[in-house]
């Protein structure tokens, strides 16, 4: 077990390797790239390269045993979907008064801190990066080399984001701070000019249908091409995507474009979208069928640009040449637009049904328009 197991990126892995044996790892980096890249995964590595208590090496570079109490500890937050619903769970079993002031954190390890969005509204919050400051100030290093702090996401609140400036202008020698982000954009210029950024490439579309066809065999070859299109040569979202899901999602999202751009049929748009209620889980199928609609609106505009070969949806594109016919890239960015309306509703706590059904016919206004 080691960095021989990271697939792609070979150059970015093998420099922060090479910044690790030269002792030059960064105070502050910022991994970029798209959703399963493998992002976090490769922080993790990170950190228990780092400290590993075995001092494993491969190829001349600094790398991990994956079984001293280091390596196996900070290797427990693996699976991080689990671990914050763990936390999410404990929270919820706090008195209502502590319940408010407590923020979601995992920490498998005494000196590798990992911060991912707060729940429900899925943002890195104040209390969280007060946190933070606290470990990197007044809390050393207790069984390892250097501390790391992960932050799994960039949406940060704005106090959140300010007050991260303080670790940033000032880090201790003792610790580093990673910043996963699908878009570097998305955090404040300042933040940005005082970490050291690192993108994850993408793997093409035959490299990670090779690779299913040995991690994945019980999916069909129409599968495994739709799977590797969809990864965006991402090799973790590859291997786990849930084609039953996103399929389920997309006939969903279908329903809402074929609204917009023919004939509508609204009981079949309310029928659908009535299901989309509040909660976690209405908030996951929400975010699913934004994706998948995010992907049929991006097909449309490879369509319109004369690139149907570029297609993620290589199941469907005699269908989505239908839905191209007549449609203007401006149509295409006002669909966008409503997209980014619709997931800014849900942090406020917006009905999602009905600001399905209102972008759905606000996308055939735009259709409609002459």
């Amino acid at each position: 077990m080691g960095f021989q197991d990271f697939l792609g990126s070979t150059q970015t892995v093998t420099h922060l390797r090479e910044s690790i044996g030269a002792e030059r790892f960064p105070h502050s980096l910022i991994l970029a790239g798209p959703r399963g890249a493998g992002k976090y995964t490769l922080a993790l590595m990170l950190a228990r390269a780092f400290n590993c208590l075995e001092s494993a090496e491969s190829d001349g570079l600094p790398d991990f045993c994956g079984v001293c109490s280091n390596c196996t500890r900070i290797g427990d937050a693996a699976n991080l979907e689990e671990r914050v619903a763990e936390a999410v769970e404990a929270r919820e079993g706090l008195r209502e008064t502590d319940k408010k002031e407590t923020r979601i954190l995992i920490q498998t390890h005494p000196d590798v801190l990992i911060v991912p969005p707060d729940p429900p509204q899925l943002l890195i919050k104040l209390g969280q990066v007060r946190q933070v400051i606290h470990v990197a100030f007044y809390r050393p290093p207790v069984e390892c080399a250097r501390t790391f702090t992960i932050f799994t996401s960039s949406a940060f609140m704005k106090e959140a984001a300010n007050s991260l400036l303080k670790v940033l202008e000032e880090p201790p020698e003792h610790t580093s701070l990673i910043l996963l982000t699908e878009n570097p954009q998305e955090l404040l210029p300042t933040i940005r000019s005082r970490a050291v950024t690192y993108r994850l490439g993408a793997l093409p579309p035959d490299e990670l249908e090779n690779l299913l066809a040995v991690r994945r065999p019980e999916l069909k070859p129409t599968d495994r091409a739709l799977a590797a299109r969809l990864a965006e040569g991402a090799v973790g979202r590859a291997l786990t995507i849930d084609l039953a899901v996103y399929l389920a999602s997309r006939q969903d999202a279908l329903i809402l474009l074929r609204t917009a751009l023919r004939d509508p049929d609204y009981s079949q748009l309310f029928h659908a979208t009535e299901s989309y209620r509040a909660g976690a889980d209405g908030q996951e199928k929400t975010l699913n069928l934004l994706r998948a609609l995010g992907s049929l609106i991006e097909d449309l505009l490879l369509v319109l640009a004369g690139a149907p070969h570029l297609v993620r949806n290589v199941d469907m594109t005699a269908e989505l040449a239908r839905l191209a016919e007549g449609l203007t890239v401006d149509w295409i960015d006002g669909a966008a637009r409503a997209m980014v309306q619709v997931e800014s509703g849900m942090r406020r706590n917006l009905l999602r049904s009905l600001s399905l059904d209102a972008m759905a016919v606000g996308m055939e206004r735009v259709a409609t328009r002459p």
